[in-house]
């Protein structure tokens, strides 16, 4: 199988039937092989009876469905991991993104690229609800994780199979997933994309997604930076807090054995005494944090390191999937 396009649905049995149509239009003149893989999120509507009435006479179709609406997050990862395509394509069910750019995107995989992220340059949507956050959310994002990209919430990308396998998303993750396989040392390409206006229903998204997202990527930046050493995080800021109460301490015992000051009266002695206990519990967190990474990169057999390809004399041997280390025989 070349190519597998997950779409993640909910709520799309006016546009639905259009976008199978739109996939299949886009992707037979290719000559690809290729599956769609439908993952219906709890739809209210006829979603589902009009995907698994399709499946019936289009072998092409795997229809996933929940159980209820667990989101998009849920929905994508779902679509990981039925997909059985060397490449992965992502896209939305409302008919925003155009099918017609996954073949052109699949080229530049072909290029040695992991990963190709679509970019709505001229996006067909309301400024101030959408555009307008869509801009600081993306500004914010590309700071914090230092990955550079135009347009994060853009569902449409294109990525190796090996890359999407391995990630595993939870919460809002969806639209940091450039910045989760940032983390095995992708190569990400960013280009632009064909965005249509809606034409049927209204946005699942609205501004309170902010909220989320900031979370989010609280989150995301901590695994960025410091999920094997969570220790230098946790030890350093308890080192700061010892430290600076144990400084007031010293000063305050000076006042008093020196000076014969009251400190009962004095709120610096409470502060002291509490930046300690705080330093001594931030580097307690520290060390099992740390015990708690091991435990995870271990018992998952998850390796430290992403291996590109290996070359050696007689041939070269590109890496198999990013969460196994290469087994001795390939090596030889």
């Amino acid at each position: 199988m070349d190519l597998s396009v997950v779409i993640p649905c909910y709520n799309e049995e006016e546009s639905i039937e259009r976008l199978l149509d739109e996939v299949h239009g886009a992707l037979r003149p290719t000559g690809m092989s290729y599956e769609i893989v439908l993952v219906d999120d709890g739809s209210r509507d006829r979603t589902f009876a009009i995907l698994a009435d399709h499946a019936k006479t289009d072998h092409s179709l795997t229809v996933v469905t929940f159980r209820r609406n667990f989101g998009q997050t849920a929905a994508m990862q779902a679509g990981f991991d039925h997909a059985r395509g060397e490449i992965i394509a992502t896209i939305d069910a409302d008919l925003q993104n155009d099918p017609r750019d996954i073949p052109r995107m699949v080229e530049h995989i072909h290029q040695d690229y992991d990963m190709v992220a679509g970019w709505r340059a001229d996006r067909k949507d309301t400024f101030i609800n959408r555009r307008l956050p869509s801009i600081l959310a993306n500004w914010l994002i590309s700071r914090i994780t230092g990955v550079r990209l135009h347009d994060y919430g853009c569902t449409l990308k294109v990525m190796k199979a090996e890359v999407a396998k391995e990630m595993r998303l939870y919460g809002e993750m969806h639209r940091f997933i450039p910045v989760v396989a940032s983390w095995m040392g992708v190569r990400i390409l960013e280009v632009k994309v064909n965005h249509r206006a809606r034409l049927f229903g209204t946005s699942k998204y609205g501004i309170g997604r902010t909220v989320r997202v900031v979370l989010d990527l609280i989150t995301v930046r901590f695994i960025q930076s410091y999920l094997a050493r969570p220790m230098q995080i946790f030890g350093l800021a308890g080192m700061i807090c010892f430290g600076a109460g144990g400084v007031l301490s010293m000063y305050l015992a000076y006042q008093k054995l020196v000076h014969g000051a009251v400190l009962s009266e004095r709120p610096l002695l409470l502060l002291g005494v509490l930046l300690i206990v705080v330093g001594i519990q931030l580097a307690s967190i520290g060390l099992v944090a740390d015990v708690l990474t091991r435990t995870y990169f271990e018992s998952q057999k998850k390796p430290s390191y992403y291996v590109r390809k290996v070359v050696r004399s007689g041939g070269t041997i590109l890496g198999a999937a990013p969460s196994v280390r290469a087994p001795a025989e390939q090596l030889q």
